[in-house]
């Protein structure tokens, strides 16, 4: 028995959340098909009608965090005028994003099992990686330009080095389960916004 077409997409919407949650929390090499049917209550061949591998399911997993970050960002723009707010913003993200140190964002959590990783999910990750350098390069180009970011030489060498920083002040929170290490790694980040300076623009007025 599968499901009906009528839930077959809340169903696979439920399993994408149960899997990214097992992921960002014990990583891709941590969880199986069968906790994944525990946490939802199917059995475990109904998760292979969705998908039918580890990879199938990683793959989507990826492809809908890349397009939910996309999402993000286009808000964030929406939503503040100064490249330092963007900033801000987005680091606020990432720190939402480890929870109290228990969990690290997708891409992080993929990546520290690369070895297990298909080539399409590899793709998937690099793809991810570099939309975001793209957007935190707009953004020092913005912050150097309305000068709410200090010391900005080359943002779209600084793009890298600041994706590294909040993913590795992820990994910090999450190897002693404190988020105050993920504010401690990013200090130095966001001590170059000059917040005074934030225009920002709100939503239904």
């Amino acid at each position: 028995m599968t499901d009906r077409p009528s839930a077959s997409k809340d169903r696979r919407a439920e399993l994408l959340d149960s899997a990214e949650h097992a992921a960002r929390s014990r990583g891709f090499d941590g969880f199986s098909y069968a906790d994944l049917a525990r946490d939802v209550g199917i059995r475990t061949a109904s998760i292979h009608y969705h998908f039918p591998s580890k990879a199938d399911l990683s793959a989507a997993l990826m492809q809908r965090y890349h397009e939910n970050f996309e999402e993000i960002c286009a808000q964030i723009d929406a939503s503040h005028a100064t490249g330092s707010a963007r900033m801000i913003a987005l680091i606020d993200r990432y720190r939402q994003a480890h929870g109290a140190g228990e969990r690290v964002c997708l891409c992080v959590a993929f990546s520290i099992s690369r070895e297990h990783l298909s080539a399409d999910v590899i793709d998937r990750i690099a793809g991810f990686r570099r939309m975001m350098r793209t957007w935190i390069a707009a953004t020092y180009a913005l912050g150097q330009s309305d000068g709410t970011i200090a010391s900005v030489t080359d943002p779209e060498a600084e793009a890298p080095a600041t994706l590294a920083v909040l993913e590795g002040a992820q990994l910090c929170a999450r190897a002693e389960n404190n988020p105050a290490r993920f504010d401690e790694a990013v200090a130095v980040l966001t001590g170059r916004m000059r917040q005074q300076r934030d225009l920002t623009i709100r939503q239904n007025g």
